[in-house]
């Protein structure tokens, strides 16, 4: 990792100085969410080793969308936390986020920033609206997943037969609303982080709001159908669920980026 680190200073656009705020910056972030066990020490290494590499090469607004993303996880995972442990659908034994989960919600955005950091200019708009899209996925399924199971009934996303609370591919309503509130919010603070910055990015808010939330919310049904198939017989793990996901709702929205 430390080679992609030094990858990332060499062909990232931060000063020296910017560049030392951004590696002290990430590692102040990682160990808090620690101490808040919001990820375990494991996991929180490899979210800084991570994050170092997407704000060198991004830049600030990327990282913040991402630290946006693991708060609005952690909170969710942790309301009613005790009644999730209950009925032993909870995250963790306090709520916190492993290497695996990690893993699979900041490959597909560390590809993304790196991808764009090496493309030519024509296509650096694209990057943000995709990174946009691929954590308002991530949102979409975790407030679906950690509110949607405290729902008091659920059916299979495949035939519509009910299935108990927190079974892979069980949708609800009250679950589909928390996916919409999660896709949403992400395009909203992603609009408006990058509409401060200095970097290109669609101008379009319709693209951006609607197109972004859409994109979550697809992203979310894709993860559900994933869950009652793939996952459901024993062809992947959560990790590969969400994974792949993300990375559908992330070329959809290159899709309709070049519409």
């Amino acid at each position: 990792m430390t080679i992609f680190i030094v990858w990332a200073l060499s062909h990232g656009p931060a000063t020296t100085l910017e560049a030392v705020g951004a590696i002290v910056g990430t590692g102040i972030l990682a160990f808090l969410s620690v101490l808040a066990r919001v990820l375990t020490p494991p996991a929180a290494s490899v979210a800084a080793a991570f994050g170092i590499i997407i704000v060198l090469l991004g830049g600030v607004p990327y990282l913040a969308l991402l630290v946006l993303f693991v708060v609005g996880s952690s909170l969710a995972t942790r309301f009613r936390f005790q009644e999730k442990r209950a009925r032993k659908v909870s995250e963790g034994s306090t709520g916190e986020r492993g290497v695996s989960n990690v893993l699979a919600h900041i490959i597909i955005p560390l590809a993304i920033v790196a991808g764009a950091s090496q493309a030519g200019p024509s296509l650096a708009p694209l990057a943000p609206f995709v990174y946009t899209s691929a954590l308002a996925c991530g949102a979409a399924d975790t407030f679906a997943s950690e509110f949607g199971v405290l729902s008091g009934s659920a059916v299979s996303i495949l035939n519509g037969a009910p299935v108990p609370p927190g079974t892979n591919g069980g949708v609800s309503l009250y679950g589909e609303w928390w996916a919409l509130v999660g896709s949403g919010s992400t395009a909203l603070l992603a609009w408006g982080f990058f509409q401060f910055s200095f970097q290109p990015f669609p101008t379009d808010p319709a693209l951006w709001l609607l197109g972004g939330t859409a994109l979550g919310w697809v992203g979310c049904q894709v993860d559900s159908l994933l869950g009652a198939t793939l996952e459901n017989r024993g062809y992947i793990g959560k990790g590969a669920t969400n994974f792949l996901a993300m990375l559908i709702a992330s070329l959809l929205a290159v899709g309709l980026f070049l519409r």
